[in-house]
């Protein structure tokens, strides 16, 4: 009886499963490029960068970081990508070549540094010559 029990207990549970899957349900999406994005001096994540993948012609998908620094695309064919980091104060950081294959994702963490800010001093524009 325990044996007629468990068996129809696992094909219940086979069941569900292959129903969830076939209606959509209970399928994870495979991750493109992922990846992590972080201040070159103090190590710290930096959120609300802004990720943009570019195909040979075209700008495809963009996205932000999140809070820890982390980013991902989803749903990109396979092909070489160009990858831009934009985030306000930070000079920008390009990643060219960036290959997605059908069967296998891309990790791909940046650093990003600060922008440098240029102090005018004052001082002598002319020198007279003798």
């Amino acid at each position: 009886m325990k044996l007629l029990l468990l068996t129809l207990l696992f094909c219940a549970t086979t069941f569900m499963a292959r129903a969830n899957t076939i209606f959509g349900e209970g399928e994870s999406s495979k991750t493109d490029i992922a990846g992590g994005v972080v201040d070159a001096d103090t190590r710290k994540p930096l959120g609300n960068v802004i990720v943009t993948a570019y195909s040979i012609s075209k700008k495809e998908k963009m996205v932000l970081t999140d809070n820890a620094g982390n980013y991902s695309f989803n749903e990109l064919k396979p092909g070489t990508y160009k990858l831009v980091f934009e985030k306000n104060g930070f000079k920008k950081v390009t990643r060219d070549k960036v290959t997605i294959r059908s069967d296998e994702g891309c990790q791909l963490n940046i650093e990003m540094n600060d922008e440098e800010t240029f102090q005018i001093m004052p001082g002598q524009l002319f020198t007279e010559l003798d």
